[in-house]
């Protein structure tokens, strides 16, 4: 079975079994990422339909049929993270149907076995080095608005080693403020709803500062939209786009990153020139 058009998925959750729909927002409303929330609802809006259709060979939500979905998806070829992520869902569902009283205990303690994919070996990130990080941050044209936006947000992702998300919507320039003489993010909370303060370097805060002024904002969201007509939006810059840019710049100066290893080459530099560990795993969060 090909993977699922998330366009369909009305069509596709309607095929789904009465006993097991209800239990998808439930899972969902288990976690408090947005998205984790999203992957959840991908995958098991994929799991059941597939489940519906085999039917005939697994009557019921058990263990034989979980281990045969887990070997359809490593017939499609999927790596090692996402067949655990699905997984990860569909176990979820079922803890919150046997919490539910819609499954018996006995049945879900064989699902809850079933053993996810082995990672071989590490996977490696990219760190730049210190002349590469300012040839990506010198990258952007800055004589457009997009462009000094683009400096300005990869300078925050590697100087203050935030997460696209924590760049995308929760950076504001209320955030941004003076305290003990520099400048500094001030209780940004980021991942599992953590509040971390982070150094503003003073060359990234220049960067800030030369796309607030073009931008002509002061307040609310630091990262939004640009059209093409140049316009900027109230609204936030989408996480993506974030992701889409590291990819466009990294291309550019011959390197494929993507926004965490920006923030792993921060945490590199520091690492270099400080050695302090403990202020790193601060700044981190």
């Amino acid at each position: 079975m090909n993977a699922i058009d998330t366009t369909n998925q009305s069509a596709l959750l309607a095929q789904t079994g009465e006993r097991y729909r209800p239990f998808i927002q439930m899972v969902c409303d288990s976690v408090r990422s947005e998205h984790s929330k999203a992957a959840y609802k991908r995958a098991l809006l994929e799991f059941l339909p597939w489940f519906e259709s085999n039917r005939a060979t697994y009557p019921d939500l058990s263990k034989a049929a979980v281990q045969a979905y887990v070997a359809h998806l490593r017939e499609r070829k999927l790596g090692p993270v996402s067949i655990n992520q699905r997984l990860t869902a569909v176990k979820n569902l079922v803890k919150e149907a046997v919490d539910n009283g819609a499954m018996d205990p006995m049945l879900a303690a064989g699902i809850l076995r079933v053993k996810g994919e082995k990672k071989e070996g590490q996977r490696l990130g990219t760190w730049l080095t210190k002349e590469k990080a300012q040839e990506l941050v010198d990258a952007p044209d800055i004589t457009t608005l997009k462009g000094l936006r683009d400096r300005a947000m990869l300078a925050v992702l590697l100087g203050c080693a935030l997460r696209r998300n924590e760049a995308a919507s929760a950076l504001t320039f209320e955030h941004i403020q003076q305290l003990d003489g520099r400048w500094v993010i001030l209780n940004l909370q980021g991942k599992r709803e953590k509040t971390r303060t982070v150094t503003v370097p003073s060359d990234v805060k220049a960067t800030i500062d030369a796309w607030s002024q073009a931008a002509g904002i002061s307040t609310g969201p630091v990262f939004r939209s640009v059209n093409k007509g140049g316009k900027v939006s109230e609204t936030p810059t989408p996480s993506q786009t974030i992701y889409e840019l590291c990819e466009i710049y990294g291309h550019k100066i011959g390197v494929k990153i993507a926004p965490h290893d920006l923030r792993r080459t921060c945490a590199k530099l520091m690492r270099k020139t400080s050695g302090d560990l403990l202020q790193i795993g601060l700044i981190l969060g």
